[in-house]
């Protein structure tokens, strides 16, 4: 079977896991053949490690280069008109999340994509880590029966010199706050696990740091089935991360997934036992340790297993979208100070607004 041939635009600081796992034969049939950036240093970095040529125009990589699939890591607010333009090079293309920070430039991407004839993948590497998958297994088998509550929580630290590495960080045009960015996959696994939301209410405030947007936010969300969910964002712990996790009640049992990055199987407990339930905490605990970056090897031979075998997508351009659409809910929500209703038409959400 032939190797894919992936090539990166954007070699920042998400760059450094994409290119190790794609040029150091991490992933089967793919391999790294080039690596773009505005910034020659940060492209020549990447591509002298990697043993790859390096470009300071997508263009023209795409031209001279022999290339299956492109990856954009760039800022979230470029995405768009970043994917709009590879579109008809007829490549298929993974961006990073969120995939966009409007929902009119999410469509734009869609359509182009679609008019191409190419497959537009959205980065949701944690869908893909095991304990995660395990949760997803025993909701699809109505293990909880009724659900209760969903909560997820990202309790990460980003100081200000975090944010003062690249002018673009933490504004609304080019990033958006902790909800757009750390907070994205998890926003992501609880709607992915408990279908969109009928309403949400969010309130958030910039804490610890001197950026537009937001750095700490909490957000009540009711669905359909009257279950109630529960975000918790913030970049603003101090001195370092405390956890990344999602925790799923409902009348039939109770999971909690926490550690770092949703990968630690805390708690197990089910009303009705099945065999082999008493050992899930030492069998799904963590991710393998060969599972660079947690599900980011698992995500990217989901994607090899997509093109060369024509399998369904995980997250596609729609797929991808259902996040962001909650998330610009939620921005809405904070703007106004009241509940938004989803299906919405965002009016005062400033997620991805230019000045001019």
């Amino acid at each position: 079977m032939n190797k894919l041939n992936f090539a990166l635009v954007g070699c920042g600081r998400i760059a450094k896991r994409h290119s190790e796992l794609l040029g150091l034969n991490e992933i089967s049939h793919a391999r790294l053949v080039a690596v773009c950036d505005i910034k020659p240093e940060r492209a020549a970095s990447i591509g002298s490690v990697m043993h790859v040529q390096h470009y300071t125009d997508m263009h023209e990589m795409m031209r001279n280069e022999k290339i299956d699939v492109v990856v954009v890591l760039t800022e979230s607010g470029l995405h768009a008109e970043q994917v709009v333009a590879l579109a008809p090079y007829g490549k298929h293309i993974v961006v990073e999340k969120p995939m966009a920070l409007s929902l009119v430039d999410a469509d734009r991407m869609i359509v182009a994509c679609d008019r191409a004839g190419v497959k537009l993948f959205v980065v949701k590497q944690n869908r893909f880590n095991v304990p995660v998958l395990k949760l997803r297994e025993a909701l699809e088998t109505g293990r909880f029966g009724k659900m209760v509550m969903g909560t997820v929580r990202v309790r990460w630290s980003r100081p200000q010199n975090y944010y003062d590495q690249d002018a673009w960080r933490g504004t609304w045009a080019l990033d958006g706050g902790v909800l757009a960015n750390q907070a994205s996959h998890h926003v992501d696994l609880l709607e992915w696990m408990l279908g969109q939301p009928v309403s949400v209410f969010a309130m958030a405030k910039t804490a610890l740091v001197n950026i537009e947007a937001e750095d700490t936010a909490t957000v009540l969300l009711r669905f359909a089935d009257g279950a109630f969910g529960i975000i918790e964002a913030t970049t603003a712990v101090r001195p370092k991360d405390l956890e990344g996790s999602i925790s799923l009640l409902g009348e039939g049992g109770s999971v909690v997934i926490e550690g770092f990055a949703v990968n630690q199987m805390k708690t197990w407990d089910f009303v009705e036992p099945l065999p082999g339930d008493e050992d899930i905490l030492t069998q799904y605990s963590v991710n393998p340790p060969n599972a660079y970056g947690f599900g980011h090897q698992a995500y990217y031979e989901h994607v090899v297993d997509c093109i060369l075998n024509n399998t369904q997508q995980l997250v596609d351009g729609l797929e991808g979208r259902k996040s962001l659409e909650l998330i610009s809910a939620i921005y809405e929500s904070i703007e106004t100070g009241r509940e938004v209703v989803l299906r919405f038409e965002p009016k005062h959400c400033r997620l991805g607004e230019r000045n001019g």
